[in-house]
């Protein structure tokens, strides 16, 4: 799943292969991805993109006057073509959701691999009329992130576990399955701790090992284009999916826990005081 640093990167290519150029027109190949229905595709045709942003996990592209915003989910991912086909895409053919074709030739593909098909797809005359833009959290790489701010967003998770806080994107936005895992190991904290009963100095730890994690993937991915984003996230994560491997940090075998739809991967020796967690979906997890 796309997060925060790749989808920063993202938009930054993007904003390099767009800005200035006008849409020709916009093709829609997986209607269940389209979330608005008015303003509608047509309105962004003969318009100028003009820029691109990210807020949390989604991608803007600002089409004037109108926004065009793409939440890749779990499979989704956005493909830069230099040149089409004449003929227009398929519907339901392939991994295609959507083509967005430029004046002059080129354009890109957002395209979703898997069967959850959960990528989503606006147009909009303004992002925060969006409810899954407006509701976001904070960014973790802002001024408004702060240890308050973060202590703030877990006490109002309560009994949550801290992992799945993280990951609440009305909490904080951007995070995912990924970084948590590796902000937590290097926050030496148990992914199933109560969020709410983190003290202050767990707390700073793991404000520093979130801004952390986050800021050196965005530099690894600074200047890479699109399809090199995902090669890149792999490769720099110490913890998450490389579950049987030694940990970088005490060389104890990393673990994993999984769940109906994915998994995480933690540290006992670092993490739970060297217990390792039943892997098994109702496990009572260490605090």
């Amino acid at each position: 799943m796309p997060e925060l640093p790749e989808v920063e990167a993202l938009a930054a290519f993007l904003a390099e292969q767009l800005t200035g150029r006008v849409i020709e027109r916009v093709d829609i190949a997986a209607i269940s991805a389209l979330k608005t229905f008015s303003p509608t595709v047509d309105a962004l045709r003969n318009k100028t993109i003009t820029g691109t942003g990210r807020r949390g996990k989604h991608v803007l592209i600002h089409v004037d006057p109108l926004w065009l915003v793409i939440h890749l989910a779990r499979g989704g991912w956005i493909k830069w073509v230099d040149e089409f086909s004449p003929k227009p895409s398929r519907p339901g053919k392939g991994p295609l959701a959507l083509r967005v074709r430029l004046q002059g030739g080129g354009g890109i593909d957002v395209t979703e691999a898997g069967t959850e098909h959960r990528l989503a797809v606006w147009v909009a005359n303004d992002p925060d009329d969006i409810e899954n833009v407006a509701t976001l959290g904070p960014d973790p790489l802002t001024d408004a992130f702060d240890e308050a701010a973060l202590r703030a967003a877990l006490t109002d998770a309560g009994n949550t576990q801290v992992k799945g806080a993280l990951t609440d994107q009305r909490r904080i936005a951007g995070v995912g399955n990924a970084y948590s895992d590796e902000a937590l190991h290097m926050a030496k904290l148990s992914p199933f701790k109560q969020s709410a009963k983190l003290t202050d100095e767990e707390v700073a730890r793991l404000h520093a090992a979130i801004v952390t994690v986050l800021t050196d993937a965005l530099e690894r991915s600074k200047g890479l284009p699109a399809k090199g984003l995902k090669n890149e996230k792999k490769t720099g994560l110490r913890v998450h999916g490389r579950a049987g491997q030694p940990c970088p940090v005490c060389e104890d075998t990393i673990r994993e826990v999984h769940f109906a739809t994915k998994s995480l991967q933690y540290c006992a020796t670092c993490q739970t005081g060297g217990k390792p967690l039943a892997d098994r979906r109702l496990s009572r997890l260490l605090k």
